[in-house]
């Protein structure tokens, strides 16, 4: 893996290496059909946009805006703005108007490139809030561009300024000029507890995490990757990057709800994933075992033990399997598991890095007892693990634990602080320079364990400290739960808010021949509130008597806003 290009000239010079070779693998806005473009030509439309940009007047360390799912014009756009060293702040694709608003004033953004036609209503809207903003350029063909509106154009008529290249001897030069000092990213925070932050990233942390994650992190070109988190997400984004370094194909999928059948249909051998996902595969299978003849569920039951033996119990603590074991493994592993994995699409399995949030025991322990190599981390590590863990810090991060029990970082991958705020960057650091990570933790033989985010601690009228998203972590993985919310600030005991799939409990009801005319009447009926405490009560036998949920209610409507960590 070429790790010491720079992302100015990375696309460039892998198109050198790679030539007419797929680069990525992607669906047109609204299409169904999935097309593929070659190293070379989005290394052309690249060149393009850095023409274009020049064209426009964008200056070296320049802020540009991106608001829209994941896409190949995306990926064109970064990598045309890093060619002529100018910035990309990438805007979650359900930003709000105010969001979005604060955002491109606190940026001073002139260009701001949207994907379909919400963005493109919501940038149109604000446009007249922001003094700096010029001009909106629109990814997808098909939105419809408001005939009063002078300041939008389409991507494919912005690439025009940049045909034939005419600015491409300045654009190579800028090139030779940027370095590892340059900022490449500035990524907002959500701002759910006050205005966003813009966190920096330069191109040298950029560089620094691709040379540590190289060595222990195995992907490669042969490698096809699913882009499932948005670019926003800086461990999708990051992700990405590092594939690219690879020489992977990238498989870009814009609809996060269609991912399970994007899957199937391109069969990706590697994907970075947050937990809900492993927690929503895990439920999805359980279903159809739970729905299976009695002989399908026994050998399944088995298949499982065999495979959480193996896997769990001997490959995970660094121990050979005995040789029945090994053997019996692999027979199954060529039947059952390789028929589970196929219905995921994910024939060819080799990892799948996973991040965001604490991964609940159960699940993690579930998808690799049926062979699919999930690698939890904090960041991306791979190692023997222990379940539960984030696994050993990469190559440069140093990690100490504050006496309340923070996670404290420093290395060359961390942030050097927060846009315009050097007020919030003073409080991000130690005196000694460790960042303030916000999350709870504990080292243990080596391995990063996550327990919560410490402003999410709960302290009960009891005076016990609650982790409501380890409890709720636990509860989710009950094929009836989508949502919950764990309650118990201040309180006698722990409580929760439950959204339950509604289709799944409906069914029961007609199945136990419970009678209801509306949601209400279903989630408020004894029998389905007795089943749920039934199932609740067995998913956390294992937590402390003080964190054990006492009471619940089953919602009838899917709340406006949940809550974020």
């Amino acid at each position: 893996m070429q790790t010491n290009l720079h992302m100015s000239v990375l696309v460039h010079e892998q198109a050198k290496k790679y030539g007419d070779r797929e680069m990525l693998i992607y669906q047109d806005f609204g299409g169904k059909e999935w097309k593929s473009l070659s190293w070379n030509q989005v290394s052309q439309t690249v060149k393009q946009v850095s023409n274009a940009l020049l064209n426009l007047g964008v200056k070296v360390q320049e802020n540009i805006g991106v608001f829209s799912n994941n896409s190949v014009q995306y990926i064109e756009c970064d990598f045309g703005a890093w060619g002529i060293r100018a910035v990309t702040i990438p805007f979650y694709a359900t930003s709000s108007e105010q969001q979005i608003q604060f955002m491109v004033n606190d940026a001073k953004i002139r260009y701001l490139f949207v994907g379909e036609q919400d963005q493109y209503d919501k940038a149109r809207r604000i446009f007249s809030l922001c003094p700096t903003m010029e001009r909106i350029i629109v990814f997808d063909s098909s939105v419809h561009i408001s005939s009063h509106d002078p300041n939008a154009v389409y991507f494919s008529d912005f690439l025009k300024l940049g045909e034939n290249l005419p600015r491409q001897t300045e654009v190579e030069k800028l090139q030779q000029e940027a370095n590892d000092d340059d900022i490449a990213n500035i990524l907002y925070t959500s701002g759910t507890t006050g205005d966003s932050k813009g966190v920096i990233l330069t191109h040298g942390q950029f560089h620094a995490a691709m040379v540590a994650n190289d060595k222990c992190v195995p992907v490669n070109e042969n490698d096809r990757i699913m882009n499932f988190l948005p670019y926003t997400h800086i461990f999708e984004r990051g992700w990405a990057i590092l594939c690219l370094y690879a020489g992977a194909r990238m498989i870009v999928n814009t609809h996060p709800q269609e991912v399970q059948q994007s899957m199937r249909d391109t069969h990706p051998t590697c994907m970075s994933a947050v937990p809900r996902f492993w927690e929503k595969v895990y439920m999805g299978v359980m279903d159809k075992i739970e729905h299976s003849s009695a002989v399908q569920r026994k050998l399944f039951m088995h298949a499982y033990n065999v495979g959480r033996r193996h896997n769990i119990e001997y490959l995970s603590k660094g121990k050979k399997p005995p040789m029945a074991l090994h053997f019996e493994y692999e027979m199954l592993n060529r039947t059952v598991f390789s028929l589970v994995r196929k219905e995921l699409g994910l024939e060819n399995a080799h990892f799948f890095p996973t991040a965001g949030a604490a991964v609940s025991p159960h699940v993690e322990e579930f998808v690799h007892s049926i062979g699919i190599n999930m690698i939890v981390g904090y960041g991306l590590t791979e190692s023997p693990w222990t379940v539960g863990s984030v696994g050993i810090p990469i190559e440069g991060i140093d990690i100490k634990i504050s006496e309340e029990g923070e996670i404290l970082l420093k290395g060359p991958t961390i942030t050097i602080g927060y846009h315009n705020r050097e007020d919030l960057t003073k409080q991000a650091f130690t005196e000694d320079g460790y960042f303030r990570t916000g999350d709870a933790g504990y080292l243990k033989d080596g391995e990063l364990f996550l327990t919560e985010r410490i402003k999410d601690l709960f302290k009960t009228s009891n005076g016990k400290y609650i982790a409501p998203q380890m409890i709720e972590s636990k509860l989710l993985v009950d094929k009836y739960i989508d949502q919950i919310a764990v309650i118990a600030d201040e309180r006698k005991f722990v409580s929760a808010l439950i959204i339950p799939v509604y289709s799944l409990l409906e069914e029961y009801a007609r199945e136990h021949n419970i009678p209801f005319e509306n949601r209400e009447q279903l989630c408020a009926d004894p029998a389905i509130i007795q089943m749920m405490k039934e199932r609740i009560d067995t998913l956390q036998q294992q937590l402390a008597h003080y964190e054990q949920v006492k009471r619940f209610t089953l919602l009838p409507h899917h709340l406006s806003e949940g809550r974020t960590h």
